[in-house]
C-alpha cells in the first residue's frame, strides 16, 4: 500500500532541500530511484507533488497538504519508535523548537530544572529562525515554540518574559563610555548591525533605526549573535544584542563593551506557543513554570501566570 514511510520520507527530504540531487545523496540512494519511487505515489494518488525546473523543485499547492501531512505522520512514528526502544520510565516528550538568540543562554538551565521536577519527561530542544520555527510548529515538527508572540499569529500564546535590548561597539567607540544607557539620540546616523531577515530581531532592529534615525547595515547581515558582535568590535557598526546574550555571554567579550539602550521601544516579548487546542501536552505546565523560574532569577522581567 503507498505511500509507504520510506517514501513519505523521501518527499519531505526533497521539500526541505529542494533538490532531487541533494536529496538523493543525503538519503544515500540514487537520483533515478528517488525519482522513480515520488513518482509512483504521485501517480497512485492521482496528485502532482512537485513541478520539476531547471532551478530545483517547487511544490504544489495539494503537494504542500501532503507534506504537512507526511512530516506529522513522521514524527509519529520517531515519537513511537523512541517510546519502545527505551528503557526508562517516559512521562512525556515534547519537541521544542527555540530561537537561537534565546536557546544557549536560558536553557540550560531551564532543562536541569525540568529534570529535577519530573525526571522522565524529555524535552527535544532545536534552534531554528523565527520563519522556520513557524513552519516547524505549523508541519507538526515542533509541539511547541519559544519564539516572539507577534509572529506566530493563530496560535495559543503563555507569555513567559520581556527583555531589553543591549548595544555592542568596539572599545574605542565614543559609546562605549556611556555607562547610564545609550539612548535614541545616541544611535543617529549610526551604522547598526543586525542578524538577517528570517529573524524577528531583524525587524525590531529596522524599526529601532527608524525611531532613532539609525541606518541598518546592509551590507552585512549576521547569521548569529556573535558574528554581528564580531563586525562591531572592527569598528565596522553597533551591534543590537537582546539582554539574555549580553548578559549571559556578551559581557565576558574583551573586544567590544556592551551597554543597555534606554530607548522604550527596545525591547521583545518572548512567549511559548501552541496551536494544540486540546489539553495541555504533557510536561508544558511543567515546561512553562520552569521557563518562568529561570528567567525570573537572571533578572528578566516576567510576566505573571
Amino acid at each position: 500500500m503507498r505511500p509507504t514511510l520510506r517514501q513519505l520520507e523521501y518527499i519531505v527530504t526533497v521539500s526541505r532541500l529542494g533538490r532531487f540531487g541533494l536529496a538523493a545523496e543525503v538519503l544515500n540512494v540514487s537520483q533515478p530511484s528517488l525519482s522513480a519511487q515520488i513518482a509512483s505515489v504521485e501517480q497512485e494518488l492521482g496528485l502532482r507533488i512537485f513541478d520539476r525546473n531547471r532551478g530545483g523543485v517547487q511544490v504544489t499547492a495539494k503537494g504542500e497538504e501532503f507534506i504537512e501531512r507526511a512530516q506529522k505522520i513522521l514524527a509519529e512514528v520517531r515519537d513511537l519508535r523512541h517510546a519502545m526502544s527505551s528503557e526508562t520510565p517516559v512521562s512525556g516528550r515534547l519537541r521544542l523548537g527555540v530561537l537561537p538568540s534565546i536557546g544557549p543562554y536560558l536553557l540550560p538551565q531551564v532543562i536541569k530544572k525540568v529534570h529535577q521536577d519530573r525526571p522522565g519527561l524529555r524535552i527535544v530542544v532545536r534552534e531554528e529562525n523565527t520563519r522556520d520555527l513557524e513552519q516547524g510548529l505549523k508541519s507538526g515538527r515542533f509541539d511547541l515554540i519559544l519564539s516572539t508572540p507577534e509572529d506566530h499569529p493563530n496560535t495559543i500564546q503563555q507569555r513567559l518574559f520581556n527583555e531589553t535590548l543591549w548595544i555592542g561597539v568596539a572599545v574605542d567607540d565614543v559609546l562605549s563610555n556611556d555607562t547610564y544607557g545609550v539612548t535614541a539620540q545616541d544611535l543617529r546616523d549610526r551604522l547598526i548591525l543586525t542578524l538577517d531577515q528570517s529573524h524577528r530581531l531583524s525587524r525590531i532592529v529596522y524599526a529601532l533605526a527608524a525611531e532613532c534615525g539609525g541606518v541598518v547595515s546592509d551590507e552585512y547581515e549576521g547569521t548569529t549573535l556573535d558574528s554581528i558582535v564580531l563586525m562591531a568590535a572592527s569598528g565596522v557598526g553597533v551591534a543590537v544584542l537582546p539582554d539574555l546574550y549580553a548578559r549571559r555571554q556578551g559581557i565576558y567579550r574583551d573586544e567590544v563593551h556592551l551597554r543597555p539602550l534606554t530607548i522604550t521601544n527596545a525591547n521583545r516579548d518572548i512567549a511559548l506557543l501552541s496551536r494544540r487546542k486540546e489539553a495541555d501536552l504533557p510536561g508544558q505546565n511543567i515546561l512553562i513554570q520552569s521557563l518562568r523560574t529561570v528567567a525570573q532569577s537572571m533578572g528578566l522581567a516576567v510576566f505573571s501566570e
